[in-house]
């Protein structure tokens, strides 16, 4: 990320990416916006000032020197290929949960605050992908419909020279999100996934009236495995990595949305440079 002025709290991902790929983590550090959604909050809508909002947008296009492809983000599993028509960047005009990309300077973002973000590219750099997975996306295969698509682009660009399935290839990346000790759910979310993965029983901790303590982060690593991705970087669920736990450097819907009647959301940008 040489020449970049990314902001010292933001997380610069630790995995054996080639040297084109780029990709960061935003947190709550670097931007204007007032409590509770202090400070670069990036996330529209919000009842953050919107004039704040653009400015951190602003601030984080300005760090990367290029700017982030935002998507209308609702839960599901839809991904889109980038770059689309001119402006596409533009808040609601892209609805999808995730997305792909073979061509520079292109920037795949998505925004979080206790969902799990998830990067992909492989080891030769011939493209990335990124993908929102809160527990509904994730549980509904919003991982497994992103990895089709970036398989899919990864073959088309590489044709002939593609030698192993792409999966054995592929890397991923995991950033925060709500750590399994924070993250209480009713028996209808775990039976969710167990309907798809018996054995991610063991991603759940039972706990006071019929309820369930999820790690989120061990459920997406088993959705990968599962399609043979097997180099898997960043969120380990533990304690650092919860956005819950850690106020001062993470937005968590969950914490201040009902607290504080508001919560900013962070991004995860991946790109080939």
């Amino acid at each position: 990320m040489t020449g970049l002025a990314l902001h010292p709290d933001w997380l610069v991902p630790q995995w054996p990416a080639a040297d084109h790929i780029k990709s960061v983590f935003t947190t709550r550090s670097g931007g204007v916006s007032k409590p509770p959604f202090d400070s670069l909050n990036l996330g529209r809508p919000s009842n953050d000032d919107r004039a704040a909002v653009d400015t951190n947008r602003a601030r984080l296009q300005a760090a990367l020197g290029l700017a982030p492809v935002f998507m209308s983000q609702v839960h599901g599993v839809d991904t889109v290929e980038l770059p689309l028509t001119p402006g596409a960047g533009e808040f609601g005009a892209i609805v999808a949960d995730a997305c792909v990309c073979a061509t520079p300077q292109v920037v795949c973002t998505v925004r979080v605050a206790d969902c799990l973000p998830v990067l992909l590219t492989d080891t030769r750099g011939t493209a990335v992908a990124a993908a929102h997975a809160g527990w509904r996306g994730l549980a509904n295969g919003v991982l497994e419909h992103n990895f089709r698509a970036f398989e899919g682009l990864v073959l088309r660009r590489s044709g002939s020279r593609v030698s192993s399935p792409v999966a054995a290839d592929t890397l991923a990346w995991l950033g925060p999100c709500i750590g399994p000790a924070a993250f209480e759910i009713g028996p209808e979310v775990r039976e969710a996934f167990l309907a798809h993965d018996t054995y991610a029983q063991k991603c759940f901790s039972p706990t006071a009236g019929g309820k369930w303590l999820a790690d989120l982060a061990a459920l997406a690593r088993r959705r990968l495995n599962a399609l043979g991705i097997r180099a898997i970087y960043g969120n380990d669920s533990s304690e650092a990595w919860c956005t819950v736990n850690n106020s001062s450097l993470f937005f968590s819907h969950r914490r201040d949305s009902v607290a504080l009647g508001g919560s900013g959301r962070m991004a995860a940008c991946i790109w080939l440079a």
